[in-house]
C-alpha cells in the first residue's frame, strides 16, 4: 500500500489551504457572496489547480451546497456563521477544506466545537481504527460545547477523480463501520448545530454533476450535455459557470431537461431542519505509515 500521498494531491492541498485563507479574509459584512465565490475559484486556477467543486459559502442555517447562482444578490450578514468550503484538484487528485467564520465574534463556541472536534479526530486516526470511533469522538466533543453533531452529514474518503470514494467518516457514534487503512485519504468534516442535528434538502439547486449516463438527447440539449461532460467530467459544477455565446439555449431549461433524462444530478442546498445555526470545519488527511498527514494545513 502506498504510504505517501501523490505529489499532485500535496500540491492541491497547499493550494486549497491558501485559497481558503484568502477567501475567509473576504468574508465581511455586506460583501456579495457571488464575488467571494468567483474570487475563490479564480484564485484556485491562478495558483495552479482546478475547482473540485464550486466554492460553497453557507450562511447560518445553511449547512452545505450553497454556491451563488447567476445574479445572486445575497450578502454576508452583520452577524452569524459563514462556512467557506473549498475543493481543489490537480490531475484528479482532490483536496477539500472548510472553515467557519463567526462574523461579529459572538458565536465562538460554535467555531471552537468543530475545530476542536476536527483536531482531536485527526489525532485519533491510525490504521485499524473503526471509522465509527472517529464519529464517537466528534460527537463527544461537540456535545461538550452544548451543541449537537449533524448526524446525516459526514466526512468521506477521497480517491483520484472521486470526491466521495466509498468510506464514510460519521460525525456520531456508529457501529459496523469500515476501518482506517494506510494509504487512505479522508476529508474529515465535523458539523455542529444548536438545532436538531439533522439537515434537510431545500428546493434550491445551484450545483450539479454529470452522471455518466451516455444516452444521446436531441438538439441544443444534447450540445449542452456533451459540453458539460467534456468541460467538467466527474466534478461538480455551478449553474453560473455555464454560458453560451448566443441566446439559442435557455440554460435553466437545458439543465431541467438533463435532470429529467438523468444525464446530470443536482445537489440541493441543505439546511438545518429547524432553521438553527450550523458550523463546520474540514481538513483533508492522508494516512501514512508514520501517522496522519494534514494536506490542507496552512503554511
Amino acid at each position: 500500500m502506498n504510504a505517501k500521498p501523490n505529489p499532485a494531491q500535496v500540491k492541491a492541498g497547499k493550494i486549497a489551504a491558501r485559497v481558503l485563507q484568502k477567501t475567509c479574509n473576504e468574508v465581511k459584512p455586506r460583501a456579495l457572496v457571488r464575488t467571494i465565490c468567483r474570487n475563490a475559484e479564480k484564485k484556485t486556477i491562478k495558483y495552479g489547480g482546478s475547482p473540485a467543486f464550486p466554492c460553497n459559502i453557507c450562511i447560518d442555517q445553511i449547512a452545505a451546497h450553497y454556491t451563488s447562482p447567476k445574479d445572486d444578490r445575497a450578502k454576508i450578514p452583520d452577524s452569524g456563521l459563514v462556512k467557506v468550503d473549498i475543493g481543489v484538484h490537480i490531475d484528479g487528485y482532490i483536496a477539500d477544506t472548510a472553515r467557519t467564520i463567526d462574523v461579529d465574534s459572538t458565536l465562538e463556541g460554535f467555531v471552537a466545537s468543530t475545530e476542536d472536534a476536527l483536531e482531536e479526530a485527526i489525532n485519533l486516526l491510525k490504521p485499524g481504527l473503526p471509522l465509527g470511533d472517529v464519529g464517537k469522538l466528534i460527537e463527544k466533543i461537540i456535545k461538550a460545547y452544548g451543541l449537537r453533531p449533524i448526524k446525516n452529514l459526514s466526512g468521506h474518503s477521497l480517491k483520484q477523480y472521486r470526491l466521495h470514494a466509498g468510506k464514510v467518516i460519521p460525525n456520531v457514534k456508529r457501529r459496523g463501520t469500515e476501518k482506517v487503512e494506510i494509504g487512505d485519504c479522508y476529508a474529515i468534516e465535523p458539523f455542529a448545530t444548536n438545532g436538531t442535528g439533522t439537515v434537510i434538502d431545500s428546493d434550491y439547486v445551484y450545483i450539479f454533476s454529470n452522471t455518466g449516463i451516455d444516452k444521446p438527447l436531441e438538439g441544443l440539449t444534447e450540445k449542452l450535455r456533451l459540453h458539460l461532460r467534456e468541460r467538467y467530467g466527474p466534478f461538480p459544477f455551478a449553474s453560473r459557470w455555464i454560458g453560451t455565446a448566443g441566446t439559442q439555449l435557455n440554460i435553466g431549461d437545458g439543465l431541467k431537461e438533463l435532470l429529467k433524462a438523468k444525464a446530470i444530478r443536482g445537489y440541493p442546498v441543505q439546511v438545518e431542519k429547524k432553521g438553527r445555526l450550523v458550523a463546520q470545519s474540514e481538513h483533508t488527511v492522508f494516512i501514512s505509515s508514520e501517522g496522519p498527514m494534514i494536506l490542507t494545513k496552512p503554511d
